[in-house]
This record gives C-alpha cells, structure tokens and sequence, in this order.
C-alpha cells in the first residue's frame, strides 16, 4: 500500500490509517522541531498539538505537497504562533511591571532592584521563589501545588535566585 493508499483511507474515516500515517511521520516532525525549538519539553508540547491538528484537518490535505511537508508547515505555523504569544505576554509584563512600580512609588513604597529582578523571571521561577522564600512553603508543598515534582519546585528557586544574584551584580 502507497502513502496516498493510506491518506485516502484515513481522509475516509479508517482510523487505523490514520494512525499509521501519523506514526510514520512522528519521527521525522519530532526530530524537525527539535533541531528548530532547541527544548525537548517544547517540541513534544508543538509535535503533539501538530498531531492533533492534522487529525482535525486532514480533510484539508489535497496532495499538493508531501505529506511531510504538510505536517512540517503546520508544526512550524504552531511554533511562530507561540513564539509571537510569548512575545506579546512579555512585552505585557513588562508594562504591567513597570505600572506596578509606578503604583507602589505613587504611595512612597519603595522599589527595590530585587523586586526588578524578580519581574524579569520566568512566571515559573518567580512563583516557586515567592512560594519558597515569601510565603515559606516547603518544596513539598510548592510541588504539590503547582504540580510539579519536587526536584522541579527545588531547581525553579535554584535557578530563579541565580539569575537574580546575576543581575544584582
């Protein structure tokens, strides 16, 4: 049976086909998005919404191209999007940064550059790093409500107070 045999048989509904295909294909998209992400954790989150996408828009597929193409140019539009998402999010918090600082001195609080540095991490490292030290959870407990495994709540403060000890220097 041809690669097409098996793209007409799952844009008809064969789920078998269908799930061939995509095991077929997964290696190559995978190996793709990795060389592009440069993050394992990254490129399964963008090969499985990749998956799941040509599964809702195989109908679509019209043979103009390789299926492996087809595949590629989704999990590439994927990626852009998200990257442009971060984009804007970070660019949002950093307005949202600056306006709290704006508010806090509006009302002679004062502004550290520890709470500057504190702004510029990751929302992941900033949370177990307010949870640890701020609140005084313990790692169980930050793992537990992040859901998260504890060595992860331990190396988000870890690599979070490096970071800022970076930029306090």
């Amino acid at each position: 049976m041809t690669e097409q045999d098996t793209i007409d048989r799952a844009q008809a509904g064969d789920t078998a086909a269908l799930a061939l295909l995509l095991q077929q294909h997964y290696p190559f998209v995978r190996s793709y998005m990795l060389k592009l992400t440069m993050n394992p954790t990254l490129t399964d989150d963008i090969v499985q919404d990749t998956m799941l996408k040509s599964m809702e828009k195989l109908h679509l597929y019209n043979g103009a191209s390789k299926f492996s193409s087809w595949l590629i140019t989704i999990a590439t539009r994927i990626y852009v999007d998200l990257m442009r998402r971060q984009k804007v999010e970070k660019r949002w918090q950093e307005q949202a940064t600056r306006s709290l600082r704006y508010q806090m001195e509006a009302h002679n609080v004062e502004w550290t550059d520890m709470l500057d540095s504190l702004g510029k991490l990751p929302p992941e490292q900033r949370a177990a790093i307010l949870l640890k030290h701020y609140y005084g959870y313990t790692y169980p407990e930050i793992a537990e409500m992040l859901d998260w495994s504890e060595g992860t709540a331990k190396s988000r403060v870890f690599y979070g107070i490096e970071h800022i000890r970076k930029e306090l220097r």
